[in-house]
């Protein structure tokens, strides 16, 4: 029976590979691969075109005040006190920038916590330091399936035991969670020991884990492709290495594999 690991964990890497991972002195976000990323990304270039706009207008007027009016230029006192109409506009103007960002990030508040029908189920749960997967709700899973396994990070040994060229170091596991695209996804996240946080950047999905709650998120992936995650929580002295590897495939593909009767070990 083949083992769907073997072709997971070693593939074959191009040295152009890079995977959806941080770079060096990366100062955006990395590539959206869900909707939900989509809506961050969307809502980050509107506010950051409100306050670079914010920004420029400050300065102007700033730069006006001290060109036009400073005390070596200007011999008479100006009488000006009051004004009905100049304090109507710097009330409105600021309550309209607020309307136009109060409206989509409340419309994107809203379709985070939106909760679909679910096609398949993965649940995710934290340890010092691992994290552990199981998968469920999927129809054509039977009883003899093993869909649990512990995803532990690979030490720098391990790389240079199997030459893992194209690798990154910290960042890749031992086994890989393997979650189909384009196919309604239900996170179910919790902790056994200390809290953890299950993130990875290009989902958009931070959600921690808490000991004796069960924290639930949404997924929706349009791509496929190889995610890295960390633990985001400061949980103890291995906090660091704590990766997520995430490979996303087709639906026909994934499908395959399952009914193929392919083991997670």
């Amino acid at each position: 029976m083949l083992n769907i690991y073997s072709a997971l964990i070693f593939p074959t890497f191009t040295f152009d590979w890079l995977g959806d991972s941080a770079s060096m002195y990366q100062l955006g976000f990395q590539d959206p691969a869900t909707t939900t990323m989509e809506g961050i990304y969307l809502f980050n270039l509107h506010l950051l075109f409100v306050i670079i706009s914010i920004v420029i207008l400050v300065g102007w007027l700033l730069f006006i005040i001290l060109r036009n009016f400073t005390e070596l230029d200007n011999s008479q006192v100006a009488n000006f006190t009051h004004s009905n109409a100049l304090e109507i506009v710097w009330t409105s103007i600021p309550a309209l920038i607020l309307l136009s960002l109060a409206s989509p990030s409340f419309s994107l508040l809203y379709s985070l916590d939106e909760i679909s029908n679910p096609e398949l189920t993965l649940k995710i749960l934290g340890h010092q330091w691992y994290w552990s997967y199981e998968i469920s709700d999927f129809n054509s899973c039977s009883d003899t399936q093993n869909l649990k396994y512990s995803s532990y990070m690979l030490t720098d040994e391990a790389l240079k035991e199997n030459s893992s060229i194209g690798f990154f170091r910290n960042l890749e596991t031992n086994k890989r969670v393997v979650l189909p695209t384009n196919t309604h996804l239900r996170l179910l996240i919790t902790a056994v020991d200390v809290l953890h946080s299950w993130t990875i950047p290009s989902f958009g999905v931070k959600v921690d884990a808490c000991p004796g709650r069960l924290n639930q998120a949404n997924l929706f992936i349009k791509r496929f492709g190889v995610f890295f995650g960390q633990c985001s929580e400061i949980c103890g002295v291995n906090h660091g290495f704590m990766p997520i590897v995430l490979l996303a495939m087709p639906s026909v593909q994934y499908h395959y594999l399952i009914m193929s009767n392919l083991e997670f070990n």
